[in-house]
C-alpha cells in the first residue's frame, strides 16, 4: 500500500478514536488449553477487515512518518491474522508456536517515543508490532529482549493518532499487557485476564477494588429497620456491576464474567464459552452517536475473534455473519504457501438455517 494511503487510512482511525472500544479475555480449559478472545469494535462505519496468512520467509518493512522504510524483517513463524482497515495492520493474529498477540486502543495514556530519522532502520510502528511480534517470536521473553533493539513510534508525525498497548500470551497460559509510559515500555502479568482500552492497566486493577461487594449468586435478606428486604430476582449479587459501554465498565464487567465463569473441560468448550461471554459485549448502533446521526450499520463490534492457542486455531464471527468461521494453522503449510489475504466476510449476510416442518 502506498504511503500517502497509509497515512490517510492512520488519520481516518484518529478522527474515529471515540468510536473504538475493544475487550479480551484469557481463559483455560480443565484440559490446560489456552484460549484468547477478544472484540474489536468501531462506531463510524464499516471497518473493512480481512485475514492475512504470512509464510515462513516472508519479507516485510515497517512505515515511519516521512515515508522511509523502517525496520525490515523477515518471518521465522508462519502467521494468520485479522487486520483492521487494511491489510498491512494486524490487530489479532496468532503464529505456528501458538504464540497470540493483539493489539487494544489506549488513548490519552500511552506515550511512545518521538520518531527520529537517526534510527530509521530500527522504527516501528505501532499498527505492525503485532505483525513483528508474531512472525518473529515464540515466547514473551524473546519480545522483551529484542524490544530492546527497536523503536516503537507512531506513524503520524503530527501526533493526532492515539497509542495503543498491547496483549501478548504464550502457548502455555502467561498473558501479559505491554503499555508504552513516556517512550518506556511497561510489561505487566495479566492474571486477571481481561483487557480493555484507557486508562492503563493498573489503573484498571485499582478501579476493581470500588466493586469487592460483587458475588455471583443471589444477595443475602437483610432488614431496613423493621422492614424485611429480599432479592427481586436472581444474580443480585452482582447489582451494581457497570452495564454502560465505556472502557473501565468494560473491563470490571469483563473481569466478573471472565473469573466467575466455570473451568469446562475441553478447548473447544471453551472456545464456545468464549463467545457466549463476548456476547455481552457486542455494542449497539445508537448509543454511541448523537441521536439522528447513526450510521446505517448493524453493530459498532465489527467482528468477534477466539484463538485456541493450545490446538492452534482462530474462531471469528462478523457484525454482518454471526455463524463462527475457523482457520486452522495445523492446515496451512507455512513453508509452501504464499502470502495472502481475504475478506472476512465472502457474503455480507447472516447465515439462517431453514427448519423444515416435517408430517408424520
Amino acid at each position: 500500500m502506498k504511503k500517502r494511503s497509509i497515512i490517510g487510512v492512520v488519520l481516518l482511525i484518529a478522527v474515529a478514536i471515540p468510536g473504538f472500544a475493544c475487550t479480551g479475555i484469557s481463559l483455560k480449559s480443565k484440559d490446560g488449553s489456552s484460549i484468547q478472545a477478544r472484540t474489536i469494535e468501531w462506531a463510524n462505519g464499516i471497518l473493512e477487515s480481512s485475514y492475512v496468512i504470512i509464510p515462513r520467509g516472508e519479507k516485510m518493512f515497517s512505515y515511519t512518518p516521512d515515508g522511509k522504510e523502517g525496520l525490515t524483517f523477515t518471518a521465522k513463524y508462519g502467521t494468520v491474522g485479522l487486520t483492521v482497515a487494511t491489510n498491512v495492520f494486524i490487530a489479532e493474529g496468532m503464529n505456528e508456536k501458538g504464540l497470540s498477540a493483539g493489539l487494544f486502543y489506549f488513548p490519552g495514556y500511552g506515550k511512545y517515543e518521538d520518531y527520529n530519522p537517526k534510527y530509521q532502520e530500527k522504527s516501528l510502528i505501532d499498527l505492525q508490532f503485532v505483525n513483528w511480534v508474531l512472525t518473529q517470536f515464540a515466547t514473551i521473553d524473546e519480545v522483551k529482549e529484542a524490544l530492546n533493539d527497536i523503536k516503537v513510534v507512531g506513524l503520524n508525525p503530527d501526533g493526532m493518532t492515539s497509542t495503543v498497548h498491547w496483549r501478548i500470551a504464550e502457548r502455555g497460559g502467561r498473558v501479559v499487557v505491554l503499555e508504552f509510559i513516556d517512550g518506556v515500555p511497561h510489561f505487566y502479568e495479566n492474571k486477571v485476564g481481561v483487557l480493555t482500552n484507557s486508562p492503563d492497566f493498573n489503573w484498571h486493577l485499582t478501579n476493581l477494588n470500588n466493586y469487592v461487594n460483587l458475588h455471583p449468586g443471589a444477595a443475602p435478606n437483610n432488614s431496613l429497620g423493621s422492614m424485611k428486604l429480599s432479592p427481586i430476582s436472581g444474580n443480585s449479587g452482582f447489582l451494581g456491576l457497570p452495564g454502560d459501554a465505556t472502557s473501565p465498565s468494560r473491563f470490571v464487567r469483563a473481569a466478573f464474567y471472565r473469573n466467575t465463569a466455570p473451568k469446562l473441560d475441553s478447548a473447544f468448550e471453551t472456545v464456545a464459552q468464549a463467545f457466549h461471554i463476548l456476547n455481552n459485549f457486542d455494542i449497539p448502533m445508537g448509543i454511541q452517536h448523537p441521536a439522528g446521526k447513526v450510521p446505517d450499520f448493524p453493530s459498532a463490534t465489527q467482528w468477534t475473534c477466539v484463538s485456541d492457542q493450545t490446538n492452534l486455531i482462530i474462531y471469528y464471527k462478523t457484525a454482518e455473519n454471526s455463524l463462527i468461521r475457523s482457520i486452522d494453522l495445523n492446515e496451512i503449510d507455512f513453508g509452501r504457501i504464499n502470502y495472502q489475504n481475504h475478506p472476512l466476510d465472502k457474503v455480507k449476510k447472516e447465515h439462517v438455517e431453514r427448519i423444515y416442518i416435517e408430517y408424520n
